[in-house]
């Protein structure tokens, strides 16, 4: 192997080549951190260590299938034998020897998210629970899995997630029981089981722990931040007192705590190994000098954090701009323009990443895209208008829009208690083909259909639904008023027990109705819908759709990407940092990482978008204050426009 002097930086080297027994190694974003632990993998082979003692803890099969691959190049062949894999593949390796030390056949069957759900679909049906009023099984499996790698209590997750619906915890409590005892007589262990009983298995065990603290002489653990208190718990157990231990990891990217990571990890490591020597990669060699700047202020501003400082390796760049702009609309049609202008400049649209706090803020802007021939895909492979809950909002403005529109009525008729197919046939035919909500007579035919379970939700719907058709009514043609009243009557319900996102749901259904307006009509706006949930018909594949093509993507999906332009949306006070988040300092932090993950994705060129005012539901106006990581911002360190720069 080449001298790892040229090779890697000073900081670098010595997190590959240190002696100390406990490492902590804070790599700040763009600084090298994969290369760093491929290096100290071939270091300790080099210097005797077999790789077969070598333990590598990644969060996903292609991370460890990537520093492996890369250690075989520079190692050799040897380095192929490490023991490499996310958590769960590795103890599902460690059951596969031992699982009658926790209960199990060695032998046990894993049940995948697919098969997972199935059994918790049984066990309702065991318990007769079930039924439109319920969770969904999709949902039920997010509550157990989050109360699993949280550590949490299941009757306090049900408590913090499940509130203002009427679902009995009990009876959730109850299928999550039936569903434990249906997995142990089925010698069936899901995902999280995988790391349950691979805890359980150390913890418990003194034989099999020390078995492996011999066989591992040195535990590598890629993005510690990401770990929940099972997979710390975990490394704390496999390495003991005695063990090599190397954590990996940025405190500042620790932006997954809503699905159980918890920054505590990484933050009290010191605590936990009073011995730890703690290396810092500063060095970055993703972005300019400009951009980092303002990366370093928004990390110099948190309190509760390893301080760090990124430095560039690179030279040239401008200043980010921060565009102050009066509106959305304005914002989006800033946006197009600002894009159009770098695809001109000779830059392929697929360079381009437009960045958000949450998927509904970019509906707006998908829709300006559309209508400005800028081609762009959703990191989610779906765009809004695709998603099933935005059809089904759009499946009843499209009936009130068109009477005759049957596909609409059977969309929207199956969202009610105890109809289906057959059931929406019939109303159809004795509603002779067309449903008319228009007048008062047509509300009241088809509320007469309507067994009493899908009137009594039907019904305030219908209320609005008069409101809206009433010339002399306040909420006139108010598809906002009228979809508000949806939601609140009965569909934000119905999303709850159905999804596990069912907040960020509800937010995009009253976002797309919020851009109604937007389009003149209601009937102009489906029209414009339906021609932008074709847009990727003009391509020969979706795969070359996605290579030249402007990338949207909420700032969660963009962690670990990074593209020459970046662009973010939103960065005003109650939308980013979000308002949901603010009721606890923890809230605040996570968010201002969120920012910095932004920042830090851009590599030549970055734009903050500031939008004075919001519309919000009810037609009123909502001023919005720049956001405070913005605020905080040194104007010198900023490029700034206003909406007359175009």
């Amino acid at each position: 192997m080449r001298d790892l002097h040229e090779i890697l930086n000073p900081e670098q080297y010595e997190a590959a080549t240190a002696k100390e027994r406990t490492l902590l190694v804070l790599a700040a974003a763009g600084t090298g951190k994969t290369q760093t632990l491929v290096y100290r993998v071939a270091h300790l082979i080099d210097s005797g260590i077999p790789a077969d003692a070598i333990l590598l803890l990644t969060f996903t099969n292609r991370a460890a299938t990537e520093m492996l691959e890369r250690a075989v190049s520079v190692a050799g062949t040897e380095a192929g034998y490490v023991w490499g894999g996310t958590f769960h593949s590795i103890c599902n390796r460690f059951l596969r020897s031992h699982a009658e030390k926790v209960g199990f056949s060695r032998d046990f069957t894993i049940a995948d998210r697919d098969d997972s759900r199935k059994l918790i679909e049984k066990s309702m049906e065991a318990l007769e629970l079930g039924g439109k009023d319920f969770p969904k099984k999709e949902v039920l499996s997010s509550l157990f899995g989050y109360a699993a790698n949280s550590g949490k209590p299941l009757e306090q997750v049900l408590e913090e997630r499940m509130d203002g619906t009427l679902v009995d915890p009990a009876d959730v409590i109850r299928v999550h029981d039936r569903y434990e005892r249906t997995k142990r007589e089925l010698g069936v262990m899901d995902f999280d089981d995988l790391l349950l009983n691979g805890l359980r298995l150390l913890e418990e065990n003194e034989d099999v722990r020390s078995y492996y603290h011999r066989r591992f002489a040195h535990v590598l653990v890629d993005e510690y931040q990401d770990t929940n208190v099972v997979q710390s718990r975990f490394v704390d157990a496999i390495v003991g007192n005695d063990g090599n231990l190397m954590a990996v990891g940025d405190d500042f990217q620790c932006i997954y705590t809503w699905r159980g990571a918890d920054v505590n990890n990484i933050l009290r490591f010191p605590e936990r190994y009073p011995d730890a020597r703690i290396i810092k990669l500063e060095r970055n060699y993703r972005s300019t000098p400009q951009i980092l700047a303002v990366a370093n202020v928004c990390v110099a501003n948190s309190a509760n954090q390893f301080q760090k400082t990124l430095t560039a390796t690179r030279n040239g760049g401008d200043r980010p701009f921060l565009f102050r702009v009066r509106d959305g609309i304005e914002q989006s049609r800033t946006v197009a323009t600002l894009i159009r202008q770098h695809v001109a400049a000779g830059r392929d649209a697929g360079d381009i990443a437009v960045l958000y706090r949450a998927h509904f803020h970019s509906i707006e802007l998908q829709m300006a895209l559309g209508r400005s021939g800028v081609p762009y895909v959703v990191t989610s492979g779906q765009g809004v208008f695709e998603q099933a809950h935005v059809r089904d909002m759009l499946s009843l403005l499209r009936v009130v829009d068109n009477p005759s529109d049957r596909l609409a009525f059977d969309r929207l008729v199956s969202l009610l208690p105890g109809i289906g197919p057959k059931s929406a046939e019939a109303m159809w035919n004795r509603l002779g083909g067309r449903c008319d909500l228009s007048t008062e007579d047509g509300r009241c035919a088809f509320m007469a259909l309507l067994k009493p379970a899908p009137r009594q939700v039907w019904m305030g719907t219908s209320n609005a639904l008069r409101s809206y058709f009433d010339p002399n009514d306040i909420a006139h043609e108010d598809v906002v008023a009228l979809v508000d009243a949806f939601l609140d009557t009965f569909y934000a319900a119905f999303l709850t027990k159905k999804y596990e996102d069912s907040g960020d749901r509800i937010d995009d259904v009253r976002e797309v109705a919020a851009q109604v307006a937007n389009s003149g009509t209601l009937s102009a706006f489906l029209q414009e819908v339906a021609l932008l949930t074709n847009a990727e018909a003009a391509y020969e594949s979706k795969e070359d759709m996605r290579r030249h093509s402007v990338r949207l993507s909420t700032i969660h999906q963009a962690k670990g990407l990074e593209w020459p332009i970046v662009i973010i949306l939103w960065a005003v006070e109650g939308m980013f940092p979000s308002s949901k988040t603010l009721v606890d300092d923890e809230g605040e932090a996570e968010e201002r990482r969120l920012f910095y993950v932004a920042v830090t994705r851009a590599r030549n060129q970055l734009a903050i978008f500031t939008p004075e005012w919001r519309e919000v539901s009810g037609g009123g106006v909502f001023t919005c204050k720049p956001s405070r990581y913005v605020a905080e911002i040194p104007q010198s360190l900023l490029q700034i426009r206003h909406t007359s720069y175009y």
